[in-house]
């Protein structure tokens, strides 16, 4: 899953959110300087960032590939992994809404086009 949106939106957060709902328990931290966590829940999650690359080489791509072995994964910033990483099934894009703190989410499941928010 790749969750995109401009600095301050809330993606981490929103991984936050999501690996509580898989189950981990511990702290879910942004790891734009480590790249990436993997975290233990009722499923392995692996939690990418790749703010710092401009792309992503066949070399990066060989330390960041075990993130991606048997875990759901989200993928901050991925712009910058474009043409290297798996297609995603899920791409969510967070933006800032016209009043403080408002957050607009759009979700983009390959897997059910046809699903509308609050379906």
């Amino acid at each position: 899953m790749t969750v995109s949106g401009e600095l301050g939106s809330g993606k981490t957060t929103f991984v936050r959110g999501a690996c509580r709902a898989l189950g981990v328990e511990g702290a879910v931290t942004s790891p734009t300087y480590t790249i990436g966590h993997r975290y233990k829940g009722r499923v392995d999650v692996s939690h990418l960032d790749l703010f710092r690359f401009r792309g992503v080489s066949a070399a990066e791509w060989g330390d960041l590939e075990p993130y991606f072995e048997d875990a759901v994964v989200f993928v901050e910033w991925p712009e910058a992994g474009e043409g290297v990483l798996p297609k995603p099934r899920v791409e969510v894009r967070l933006e800032h809404g016209d009043e403080e703190g408002q957050r607009l989410v759009t979700i983009r499941d390959d897997a059910h086009p046809g699903l509308r928010h609050g379906d």
